[in-house]
């Protein structure tokens, strides 16, 4: 019975205490804090040390254990794909405690408490930069990127008068002193889309901030050494906290210490009962025996009822006992099975959602095949169209060509025709000419020569005219 309670508040204890959550690198956790986060420290951003890093600017986190925040430095990470923008984790203030709402990737950054984290989350969106195709371009107005390695930047001053909130270093939203402002309908879209956790390199990030015992603000007052990285390196980081406390082993040896000492109280009660009871069997026998037989008789009878009912009542305590621990580890092993459950849910929706994001990945690499496929058909078919208008241009010279040289054969032989005619003609003429000069000189032959005669005067008239 012994061995059967110890195990059932070893399982009760087990099962009753959770294991040590390491601050918010758990996604859909949400923490909550009795005090405020400390002011965001003023730090200056790194260059982007690769194409298509994306920056997560540093925010304040808790620890339970230590009860203190800690500082994780703002730092360039990969995104899990393109298309996909960083909305910053944020301290809400909620009935009176400080909740941790989780940062998340998605196609359009959501509400973080309107808290100027700066490097382009200003309080309202990101203006840092966006994504053209399967390229993140930079603003270079507002990040600060190393531009002999990256070449695709812009230049866009307007964002930081649209986009910043002035809140003079305040990290959390709502509460006293904190920043008053509820989700825009734009933030209220983007919170209820598609969501994708932070990446296994920021929860490792996280995890390794958190073993630095100068990344706590009761020890660097909120000033951290180290405020921003160009990229994740959590070597770093010191590892000088000390390691939590094993809570499971302290609760099951508490149960075991308290059910030894109700046992053992229950047994000091009894048997302080039953010396009592003994005391006074043996002082009403020794009066029996002192003043008659017949009265110690029946005193030794009263003591032994007496007696048996102290050990009744021993026994329906023992067992009242074991039935409330029968009944704690019962209800423990409830709460195991529940929270199995629970965890099993869990790893199925994330198993859930791996296929379907892998879907959705087998999907784009589809659509991107059969894009591919479109453009190499429509591109053979320009290169098609264009040979067959260059073999129609081609064809249709070659017959101007032809034309061009019959016109000039045509031409060439009308010119010789033409002339030929015009030599005929000459000869023709010639030959008139002759035979008219012949026919001249033959009538010159058969005339008979005039005889010259006088030469007339002219008449007086016509003298003085």
């Amino acid at each position: 019975m012994k061995k059967f309670l110890k195990l059932g508040l070893f399982i009760a204890a087990t099962a009753l205490v959770a294991p040590k959550i390491q601050a918010q690198v758990s996604v859909g956790i949400n923490i909550s804090a009795d005090i405020a986060p400390p002011p965001l420290p003023v730090y200056e951003q790194p260059a982007c040390p690769v194409d298509g890093y994306i920056w997560q600017p540093g925010y304040w986190a808790w620890d339970p254990d230590e009860e203190d925040y800690y500082w994780v430095p703002g730092v360039w990470v990969a995104p899990p794909d393109y298309d996909l923008l960083w909305t910053p984790p944020y301290w809400g203030y909620d009935d009176g405690v400080y909740v941790y709402h989780t940062g998340y990737w998605g196609p359009h950054v959501g509400f973080y408490g309107d808290v100027n984290y700066g490097g382009g989350y200003f309080g309202i969106g990101f203006c840092g930069g966006g994504w053209s195709g399967h390229e993140f371009r930079y603003n270079t107005a507002v990040v600060n990127v190393n531009r002999t390695i990256i070449h695709n930047t812009y230049i866009d001053r307007t964002v930081i008068r649209n986009y910043t909130v002035v809140n003079n270093h305040v990290s959390y939203n709502g509460g006293s002193g904190g920043i008053m402002a509820r989700p825009r309908p734009e933030q209220l879209r983007a919170m209820n889309e598609h969501h994708v956790r932070p990446t296994a390199t920021q929860v490792s990030y996280a995890q390794a901030a958190s073993h630095d015992r100068s990344m706590f603000a009761k020890a660097n007052h909120g000033r951290p050494a180290i405020v921003a990285m160009r990229r994740p390196e959590p070597q770093r980081f010191a590892h000088n906290v000390k390691p939590a406390p094993n809570h499971n082993a302290a609760v099951v040896q508490q149960a075991r210490n308290n059910a030894n000492q109700r046992v053992q109280q229950a047994r000091n009660n009894a048997n302080q009962r039953a010396a009592e009871t003994r005391n006074t069997a043996n002082q009403k026998v020794q009066q029996a025996r002192n003043n008659a037989n017949q009265r110690a008789a029946e005193t030794r009878n009263a003591a032994d009822q007496r007696i048996q009912q102290a050990r009744n009542n021993a026994g329906q305590r023992a067992e009242a006992a074991r039935n409330a621990a029968n009944q704690r580890t019962e209800q423990a092993r409830m709460n195991a099975n529940q929270r199995a459950d629970q965890a099993r849910n869990a790893a199925n929706e994330r198993a859930q959602q791996a296929r379907v994001n892998a879907e959705q990945q087998q999907q784009r690499m589809q659509a991107q095949r059969m894009q591919q496929q479109q453009r190499e058909q429509q591109q053979a078919q320009r290169f098609q169209a264009q040979r067959q208008q260059q073999q129609q241009q081609a064809q249709q010279a070659a017959r101007q060509q032809q034309m061009e040289a019959q016109r000039q054969q045509q031409a060439q032989r009308a010119q010789e025709q033409a002339q030929q005619r015009q030599l005929q003609a000459q000869r023709v003429e010639q030959q008139r000419a002759q035979q008219q000069q012949q026919q001249r000189m033959q009538q010159q032959r058969q005339q008979p020569r005039p005889q010259p005669q006088p030469r007339q005067q002219p008449p007086e008239r016509e003298r003085h005219r």
